[in-house]
């Protein structure tokens, strides 16, 4: 296949790249940056790279701001456009090719869905709710992240593209050993002892291993019937308390210091960062991918701890 991948060169990209490339595919990387072996974008203007997009068999769209940061204006406003300007640009190209690709992948999140306890339970794409963005009780914050991510589809499926399947990616957390990733971060607290659970400790973690996250990529270009909302993510989401203690295991690590939310509030201050990441809870489950008969490498969190920390 020929692959065009818009934010390739993140984390979860180049992951993706190194995976496609490995099976033979020929795989064109959009990037903002100077980077080798690249074609340069703007994401959000057509120009000279919309050409690699005609004739190739799939687009995938990764790009958009990290959601590591406070979430002050300056930072939603690049959260949001970063995500709706390059989606709204690919669709413009997707509908201007003479052979458009037969999929698009665009990117969305797991967080689109309510924040769910034992009272809601488990969110799968035809049952899941979401937030409208007048719930009473919910903080401005949690509101700003579904609101993104309702926008964020809304511009994928705005684009007129009828020859091409288009698929939201609604991913949970990817746990890969890269350097800095989250995996890696995670690891460092547990590896000082600040691995303990996080609030109340009953708040939901979905998440999938980065091998899955590929293979789900293969398995979704294959299937066909598989379009619009996806969730991409492990079928086994623990709680904050479980997923710590696995994490500890998985590193040697006996014990680690809880922290509380006012805790983190404050830590999140000085490492210019939110607690939404940590304390909503995302209870999300990948119906629709095991309906269509995806398997797991990786399905159970303490095993996939283990061979992420090996790694």
């Amino acid at each position: 296949m020929k692959c065009v991948i818009a934010g390739g060169t993140g984390q979860i990209g180049q992951h993706l790249v190194a995976h496609w490339r490995g099976q033979g595919h020929e795989v064109v990387v959009l990037s903002r940056g100077e980077r080798d072996g690249t074609v340069a974008w703007d994401s959000a203007t057509l120009g000279p790279w919309a050409q690699h997009v005609d004739g190739a068999d799939v687009v995938v769209n990764l790009a958009g701001r990290s959601v590591n940061c406070r979430y002050d204006a300056r930072n939603r406003t690049a959260i949001y456009f970063s995500r709706l300007d390059s989606t709204r640009v690919l669709g413009e190209a997707i509908a201007a090719a003479e052979k458009p690709p037969r999929v698009w992948l665009n990117a969305s999140t797991a967080t689109i869905y309510q924040h769910a306890t034992e009272a809601e339970g488990p969110q799968n794409e035809a049952t899941g709710v979401i937030w409208r963005g007048d719930e009473p009780g919910v903080p401005d914050k949690w509101h700003f992240s579904v609101d993104v991510a309702r926008r964020w589809e809304a511009e994928a499926m705005r684009a007129n593209t009828p020859q091409t399947r288009r698929v939201l990616l609604r991913a949970s957390m990817v746990m890969d050993p890269s350097p800095d990733g989250v995996f890696d971060v995670l690891r460092g607290l547990a590896k000082w002892r600040l691995g303990g659970f996080q609030g109340n400790g009953r708040q939901r973690v979905s998440w999938i291993h980065i091998d899955d996250f590929c293979r789900a990529m293969d398995f979704i270009l294959d299937d066909d019937a598989l379009e619009g909302p996806v969730n991409v993510c492990s079928p086994n989401p623990v709680t904050n308390r479980d997923f710590m203690r696995g994490l500890r295991q998985a590193c040697g690590v006996s014990w680690g210091l809880p922290a509380m939310a006012w805790m983190l509030e404050v830590g999140a201050v000085f490492m210019r960062t939110e607690t939404e990441l940590l304390l909503k809870s995302r209870w999300v489950v990948p119906t629709r991918l095991q309906q269509a008969g995806f398997t797991f490498e990786h399905p159970t969190w303490p095993e996939a701890a283990v061979h992420l920390a090996a790694q």
